[in-house]
């Protein structure tokens, strides 16, 4: 994850300006027709609209459908193919806007931003921690009463240097998906608009074996031949918290974050490594990142000497993601090395949840949260649709 690498994957795929003909606006509000289905609406008292990709939104660029515009002092009609839009101009409010899904749906805007959206088929969850059962689900994009939005109002917006700012406050920009029951078309404008999903690895659909348990190298080899042996196959091997030290000095506080390999357990790390590669599994080890980089790390001299800090001063360096500069150093000391000592891709588990000085941890692992949550959808579409 270079995140400030040149040609980075998301930076070359973002269109995230609309094209000009797609757009009706005012002084204080902007529509853009994305397709017949799907209207950007935004409201923002000083007229000034943005656009710039969001965490979100990658993509604006749509075809533009045929649409008219009905228009006087003090409304503003939209008609598309699919739904017609009716707006008394002004702050958005309860009963400003409203917008008519042709064949017997229909919808104000105010149910979504006073009320809340209703009878949507559901979305995902963000976590499952502290989960024993069943679980609330977030509003989705497809809707038994043919409507339902995205609100992007409050997140990130994506900077020209590869990095993300909050939004202003007190804007409104709303998605509003008018799709009726077309809930393939509804998905596929969907990921146009928030960008492509990668494929899954196959392996990753394979199982996973995972155990919080404190194995050291041979007893896990051994665990792993008893599988085979039993022709129980394994694609993906997690290896819990205890592959890192976690035994440490009172002073450094608890032992759930490290990234130096406890070498009692696993005397080689990289022949471990290597060697459940050759057993066909990707390997994916645990992460709680929440305490940063303490001085009994292998990493630490480095680290700091990256950052600009003396090593001598034994100083913890905060996880700090809302630091461009720690977000590099990071990444270049304490994953890639073990990336290329075979670690396929990490689990991170615990976090200081969203308090941060921009909560940008808190954007990053929501967005890691929603592209697994794109991924299976990707692999469950074709099942369930086709």
């Amino acid at each position: 994850m270079r995140l400030f690498e040149e040609n980075h994957v998301y930076q070359s795929w973002m269109s995230p300006k609309a094209r000009e003909e797609a757009i009706v606006q005012g002084s204080c509000y902007r529509f853009t027709v994305l397709t017949s289905q799907l209207v950007r609406m935004e409201y923002a008292a000083d007229g000034v609209f943005e656009d710039r990709a969001t965490q979100v939104v990658w993509n604006r660029k749509f075809d533009v459908p045929q649409f008219r515009v009905i228009e006087d002092e003090t409304e503003l009609q939209i008609i598309t193919e699919h739904v017609h839009l009716y707006y008394t101009k002004g702050p958005f409010a309860p009963n400003t806007l409203y917008v008519d899904v042709k064949g017997n749906f229909s919808t104000y805007y105010s149910r979504y931003m006073f009320d809340g959206p209703e009878r949507t088929l559901k979305g995902t969850a963000r976590t499952l921690d502290h989960v024993d059962g069943a679980t609330e689900l977030e509003e989705g994009i497809l809707s038994k009463q043919g409507y339902a939005i995205i609100d992007d109002s409050s997140s990130f917006l994506m900077t020209d240097d590869r990095f993300v700012e909050p939004r202003r406050k007190g804007v409104h920009d709303i998605y509003y998906f008018g799709y009726g029951h077309d809930y393939k078309q509804a998905l596929r404008d969907f990921y146009t608009l928030t960008g492509p999903t990668p494929m899954l690895p196959r392996k990753a659909l394979g199982n996973w074996w995972s155990r919080y348990w404190r194995y050291d190298e041979k007893e896990y080899k051994a665990l792993m031949r008893r599988f085979k042996s039993e022709d129980v196959p394994f694609s993906v091997s997690v290896i819990d918290m205890d592959w890192h030290v976690t035994d440490i000095p009172e002073e450094y506080g608890s032992g759930w974050t490290g990234y130096s390999w406890n070498k009692n357990l696993f005397p080689e790390p990289k022949r471990f490594l290597n060697w459940l590669k050759d057993e066909g599994m990707m390997v994916t080890l645990n992460l709680h990142p929440a305490d940063g980089v303490r001085a009994f790390e292998d990493q630490y001299v480095a680290m700091d000497e990256a950052m600009g800090v003396d090593p001598e001063s034994g100083d913890r360096i905060p996880f700090d993601f809302s630091d461009k500069r720690f977000i590099q150093v990071y990444f270049e000391q304490m994953h890639h090395p073990h990336e290329a000592d075979g670690v396929d891709f990490w689990w991170i588990d615990w976090q200081q949840g969203s308090t941060t000085k921009t909560r940008l941890e808190a954007w990053l692992f929501d967005l890691h949260a929603l592209e697994l949550d794109r991924n299976l959808q990707d692999a469950l579409l074709e099942l369930m649709l086709d």
